[in-house]
This record gives C-alpha cells, structure tokens and sequence, in this order.
C-alpha cells in the first residue's frame, strides 16, 4: 500500500515477491483485498484478472478485459501470454478501481503493473533455482554490466520446468505440467542525469502440454466414470502440438526539459501466437473438441509531459494503440452423426486502433488540503471479419482434421459471413480531494468514471439475428460499450511511531452495461452447434470495503536483532446485478436480474501473514506464513453446480537464510500445504433452468442433457494442489 496516493494501490516489492517464493502474477491475489488472478480454462499462459468484480471469465479472442494488465508500461491488449512470470522483477503494483487520466489504456475495472529491474552502475551476475515436488526444477539467470560512461546492458533468462499435478490417460502425457522459456534484453543510456533511454527486448515459448479438464459427471454416451484425480483427464486431441509464443519491443524515453517539466515516451510493439488443442469433453471420443490457433499482434505509442511546478503537479499524455487479434477454431462434433464428420470452423478477425488524449492534475491549497482532477477522451474503432461455416469430414485448411477425417472439410453451409465497423467515444473525468492533517495521515474521496469500448463476438452466428436485414445482423453481433461510475472514500495512516500502518477504503460502483462474454449450444439450420453470446446486462452495483495493515509487533527483542511483523488483508464485495434481460424461450425478454451472479467474485477475501526474522549463520534466516480465504466463487452468471466453489482456505509457509553481504539464499517454501483442491474455472454445455440453475434432466433416463456434443460437458480445472520447493540463489 502507498501511503500518500489517494487511491487504492497495492505495491509488491521483488523482495516481498522473493520471500514467499512467488512463480507467477496470480500469486499477488492471495494477499491483495478483492482481486483475484487465476489461469484461464485450458491453458498456462493466458490470464483469467478480476478485480472489484469488474473482468471477463471468458478470454474470448479479440475482447478486451476489464482488468490492463502492464509491462513496463506496456499495455497488454489481450489475455493470452499475460500471465506473466516472476523474474527479474523490481515490484508489482495493483491498482484497484477504473484507470484511464494517469497513464496508458484506459480500463475499466484496475490495473496490474508488473515493473522489471533497472541496470545496475556495476558489474552484476545473479542466479536463483527452483527444486521441489512434481520435477519442479526451475532457473533463472540475469547479468548486466556497464559498457561505457551512461552505457549499460543486460540480459534475463528463465528455465520453468516441472512435471503434472495429473496425467491424461489418453495421450500417456503429464497434464498441468510447465515446460517454459523466457529471455529478456535490455540496454540503458543515461547520457546525462536528465535523460534516460531504456530498450527492452522479451521472449517467451512455453511448450507445455494441453491442460486438460477433470469431468464432473459420467459420459453419457460412453459411460467413462469420473475420475479419482482432480488432475487426470482423458482428453483426446492432440493436433495442434500445444505451442505458445511470444515477445516484443519497447522503447522508453525520458528528457527532463528543466526542474519543472519531464517529457516521456513508451514505444512499443509485440506479437503473440498460441497454437492450442482444447478437448471440452475431456474424453478420447471427438465429441466436442476443439482445436485453435489465436493471433495476436498491436503496437502502441505513449507521450507524457510530467510536471511538477510548486503546489502543482500532474501529467499530460497522448496515447495511440493498432492491435489485431485472429483466431480459427473448429468446433468438432464428430459423434452427432457417426460417419459425417461435423465441424463448426470459425475465422474471426477484429482490428481496434484507439487514441486518447488525458491530463490529471493535483493542487495543494494548503499544507493538508490536495484536490485533483483529471480527464481523458478515448476514440475506439474496430473492424471485424467474422466467417462461420458447416463443414464435413474434416476441419479448416489450418487445422486440417483428425481421426478418419484427417483432411481439409468441405463446406456445406454459411452461418455467418459478416463484416462491422464501429466507432465509440467518450469522456472519463476523475476527481479527487484529500485531507493530510499531518504527514502519518491522509483521508481521501474521489469519484472516477470508467469506459470500454463496444465490439464484435468473433464466434457469434449472423444467422440467429432476428432477421436478416444488415441492421439486426450488426445489432445481434455487436456488443455496446460499458461504463462504470465509482466513488471512493479512503484512510492511509500510521501509528506506534509508524511501526503500524493501514490503508481502509470504501466504495460503491455503479455499472451500465456490463459486457458479460460466453457461450452456448445452439441450434442453425437444423445443426446443433456452438455459439458465442456476449451480453449487455442492463446494470450491476458493486460495493465494498478493503483493509490493508502492516504491523511491526517486535523489535531487536533481548538485543539480539529478531524482527516480528504482521501482514493482514481483508475484503468485503456485495456485488449484484440491477438489471439482466435476457431471452427464454416462450417468454422473450425477461429479467432474470434476481437469479443472476457477478462472475469469479466472492463476497470476502482475507489473508493474514506473520514474519520473523533473527541473525543465524552469519546472516538471517526469515520464516513466514500466511493464511488465504475466499468465500463462495460463482463460475457463471447463472450457477453451476459442481463447478462453483465454496469457501475455502489456503496456507503457505517460507523459510529463507540470507548471507550478512546478501550473496547467498537458501529457502524452502510450501504452497498450499492442506492440499486443498479448488475450482478455478470449467466449462459447462449442460442444459438448465434459465431461473434456478438446476440441470434439466431426460424424463426417461434421468441423465442430465447436453446442449452440445453426446456425452455432456461438465469439466472443471483446479489451483495448484499441494507444492514443496527449494530455492537456492547467489549474486555476484
């Protein structure tokens, strides 16, 4: 927590990130008051990011999330490959709440800013290791050195292995295994000590295996009982190869023009590609399996002009961002009609190019008294090409086929040949007040209004518009923008001669036209198929409190140097919705507002931490631990029996020795030492009560009943299950 800005943000040092032996991002969630960072559904590498409420459980191609997620000030336009490792980090700050008048992108929902280390003036060579359960065996390697007087250069490197928590009994592979490589370049020049220019290469392949699902229910069809093994699964496709990679450029700049003014640039380009088999029914039959390949590439130019002029200070900035995002997916229905060979083969391909201008500015009256204000104007545009086609005995030409079908499809029908434009503006005003009677205190209350943009459903089918006049085929598959309002009320103090401090918000948002992404079996033409539907649900509230405490309980205790302290978090979230109408069938419109959830939200989270620390060996030895909660987790809007987890806890624990000069650590580190076994995330294609949740089940069998596929999808992916490691490092 950072105690003189009048918002809520939560700062992780690389330090704080080392101690507890943190691997990814998600980790920080744990700790941090209504947030929760989870990998999404079948993957290792795209990132599943809620914060107060506001994020999307679906990583539906070329869809912005609520939630920015940031690398060195680079925006990453989509979810895939934003699940960030922890490596050569200097600190991770998470922002809480709409952003858009500070920096960058404007999102809707927070921000997550993953910051990496500068050069340092001398030589420097240092290695960490990982070695626990599961073949974990990770390394990671940074040097850097001067080359010349303001010169420096650097290079980072990761090799993150381990073995599955599982296996699939199909293909004889590890399931949620961890097969990754990650380099970083980086060169420095400081010309003189007003300027600053910083470029910055990254590179990432992860070739881990497909991350199959755990079945909740028997196949319907086959009879293949569930499984013991949260872990195991039966997943049959295998082609493409799971293959993620990706990286880019960026260039930073900065020029102090004199004592009041800085000027700052952020160039950047990335790319990314992720070839991925994602087997819905989990089992060896081709019943719903879908292979994919998405995407994705953009690049982004940002200019500030920071100023800092007696009472006032604040920043201007300019910010550019051209991405594209591609996907083709087949959704393979093999068994519907034995011998046919069914696919539904989607192409979808969204262009967004979006500039804002913004400014944020704060004014000391006096001494105590601060008020800010800031504003941003955002123009959104995006093109979308979408084509869906029916084919036969195979697949599209990039994923071929499989099976007896292992060939290019033929084409026997057209559900969707559509082409959007839209355009979507807005103004997003933020402003703020602050109160700092002395300087262990400051009480705060602002408001800010967040935006995201509108777009297109790359999966969705023209043909399902009500008519198939050009302007209901746009409206159906088209999604509005969203805005949110949100106030805030704030403390940041200190006590005890500082050796206790807190952070205490509350805050209420008001939300219109939420952007809820999913999916759906669907009926065209006669074909049972897949179809996306992302939904405006008409208006959510949210509102909460967060706390935030540090304490130091002890000090030098018997003169000997100990150090006792305690890290606690608490969040309280009654998120709900206001207004929901959807479509049931026999009723039309209706809103179902009272049986609807906020997605991945749960009511309390909670984490409490102790640390100790004593002089030993020549150095000191820290041991930590600390304790999670989070209450009831819905998966979906509507709920989900099996896959919507109940409360639960989790508890880590760390033992670290450091050297007296800092050259050497040893730790062991537990993650989630009561082995307890949570959902995450799941896919569910079982027919429901659209008001109650309960599965419909066949009269005459009594088995619940797909809506796509023969032998019903009900599959859920699970956190990491108990994790032992050691580390060992050294610096140079």
């Amino acid at each position: 927590m950072l105690q003189d800005v009048p918002i809520a943000v939560t700062a992780y040092s690389g330090e704080q990130l080392d101690r507890p032996g943190a691997l990814d991002i998600s980790d920080v969630a744990d700790t941090t008051p209504n947030v929760n960072l989870e990998t999404s559904r079948g993957s290792n590498t795209t990132l599943t990011a809620f914060i107060r409420g506001v994020g999307q459980q679906d990583p539906v191609a070329g869809f912005e999330q609520g939630v920015g997620i940031y690398l060195d000030d680079v925006y990453l336009n989509r979810p895939q490959g934003a699940l960030l490792d922890i490596y050569d980090v200097e600190r991770i700050e998470i922002l809480r709440g709409p952003q858009g008048t500070l920096y960058g992108r404007n999102t809707i929902g927070g921000a997550v800013k993953y910051v990496t280390r500068r050069l340092a003036d001398e030589p420097r060579i240092s290695a960490r290791a990982n070695l626990g359960m599961y073949k974990q065996a990770d390394l990671i390697v940074s040097a850097s050195t001067p080359v010349a007087t303001g010169a420096k250069i650097g290079v980072a490197g990761a090799r993150l292995s381990r073995g599955g928590f599982g296996d699939n009994r199909t293909t004889r592979e590890e399931n949620y295994n961890r097969d990754l490589w990650a380099v970083r370049g980086t060169a420095e020049l400081e010309p003189t000590q007003s300027a600053f220019f910083r470029l910055s290469g990254d590179y990432t392949l992860d070739r881990s295996n497909p991350r199959g699902g755990h079945r909740l229910i028997p196949g319907l069809a086959s009879g293949a009982p569930v499984l013991d093994n949260e872990f195991d699964s039966r997943g049959g496709l295998e082609d493409p190869r799971q293959k993620v990679r990706g990286g880019g450029l960026a260039l930073h700049g900065e020029i102090g023009v004199n004592d009041w003014l800085k000027l700052r640039s952020i160039t950047a380009w990335r790319k990314d590609r992720s070839d991925t088999p994602i087997d819905f029914d989990a089992l060896r039959a081709i019943d719903f399996d879908v292979p994919a390949i998405y995407k994705n590439r953009q690049f982004s130019q940002e200019l500030q002009a920071v100023i800092e002029r007696g009472p006032l200070a604040g920043v201007v900035g300019a910010y550019y961002l051209n991405a594209n995002a591609f996907n083709v997916f087949d959704v393979r229905l093999y068994t519907l009609v034995p011998g046919l060979g069914l696919t539904a083969a989607t192409r979808g391909d969204v262009d967004t190019k979006a500039w804002a201008g913004f400014g944020d500015f704060t004014y000391d009256v006096t001494e105590q008294i601060s008020l800010s204000a800031g504003l941003r104007y955002t123009n959104d545009k995006r093109h979308a090409d979408i084509l869906r086609q029916t084919l036969i005995r195979g697949g599209s030409p990039e994923l071929g086929g499989v099976g007896e079908f292992d060939q290019t499809g033929t084409v026997i029908a057209t559900t969707s040949d559509f082409e959007g434009r839209r355009k979507d503006t807005a103004w997003t005003p933020r402003a703020s007040v602050s109160y700092k009677p002395n300087r262990d205190h400051n009480i705060y209350a602002s408001y800010q209004r967040g935006f995201k943009g509108g777009g297109f459903d790359p999966r969705g089918q023209s043909t399902q518009a009500p008519s198939q006049s050009p302007e209901d085929v746009f409206e159906f598959m088209a999604f509005d923008p969203e805005t949110v309002d949100s106030y805030e009320i704030g403390w940041k103090g200190a006590g005890l001669g500082r050796r206790l401090r807190w952070a205490v918000a509350a805050f209420q948002a008001d939300y219109e036209d939420v952007q809820v992404p999913g999916s759906a079996g669907c009926v065209v033409g006669g074909v049972q198929t897949f179809c996306g539907i992302t939904t405006n649900a008409g208006k959510a509230r949210f509102r909460g409190i967060e706390v935030e405490t540090n304490a130091l309980l002890a000090e030098d205790m018997a003169a000997a140097g100990d150090r006792f302290g305690f890290a606690g978090s608490l969040g309280y979230l009654d998120a709900e919705y206001r207004e929901f109408i959807t479509n049931i069938a026999g009723q039309g419109p209706v809103d179902v507002a009272d049986f609807r959830e906020i997605q991945n939200t749960p009511k309390w989270t909670m984490s409490g931490s102790l640390d100790y620390e004593v002089p030993a060996a020549g150095g000191r030895i820290n041991a930590n631990t600390t304790l999670s909660y989070r209450s009831r987790t819905q998966q979906f809007e509507l709920r989900s029996p099996g896959l919507d987890q109940s409360g639960f806890a989790s508890w880590d624990a760390n033992l670290v020795w450091r050297s007296g000069d800092r050259r050497y650590t040893v730790g062991l580190h537990g993650k989630n030492l009561t082995d307890k076994r949570y959902v995450v995330s799941g896919y569910n294609f079982l027919a429901q009560d659209p008001f109650s949740g309960d599965f419909i089940r066949n009269p005459t069998t009594g088995n619940v009943v797909p809506t796509l596929g023969r032998e019903g999808v009900l599959t859920a992916f699970y956190g990491a299950p108990r994790q032992v490691f050691v580390s060992l490092g050294v610096n140079f």
